[in-house]
């Protein structure tokens, strides 16, 4: 009896999909501080939002100058998550209070470097303003 050709063999197998990570990962991020974040996210936060939130702030500090514009002249439509910056700023900001002391200094060395970056490229942000955080004069 002839052998039977691999291609034959795996057409008979159930076809396997890639499973897709459930909490997408920020990078840089040590073992114990993404479980501290899945923790978190599981009881308080929506899974993923950290990410995602993450990902946006990133994308603004390395993104076009455009994006940080001047309030008066940026378009915003005031949906929560949609355009204004300030609300992924303050996801994060309630994230960094939340994890335990280890994982929220590492964490909040990765978010600081970005706060850096885009301090650094905007021209019109007033950090000396007291009772406001400066990502909401973005």
């Amino acid at each position: 009896m002839p052998r039977r050709r691999p291609s034959a063999l795996r057409g008979e197998l159930p076809l396997r999909h890639g499973s897709r990570r459930r909490h997408p990962c920020i990078d840089r991020l040590s073992g114990s501080c993404a479980a501290d974040l899945r923790r978190l996210e599981r009881s308080r936060f929506p899974p993923g939002e950290t990410a995602d939130a993450f990902w946006h702030w990133k994308a603004l500090a390395h993104g076009p100058l455009r994006l940080i514009a001047d309030p008066v002249t940026a378009i915003r439509c005031g949906i929560p998550g949609c355009c204004d910056v300030a609300y992924f700023r303050d996801h994060l900001e309630a994230v960094l209070h939340a994890l335990p002391t280890k994982s929220a200094r590492e964490l909040r060395a990765l978010v600081s470097a970005l706060d850096d970056k885009i301090i650094a490229r905007a021209k019109n942000i007033m950090i000396g303003d007291l009772g406001v955080p400066w990502w909401h004069q973005l």
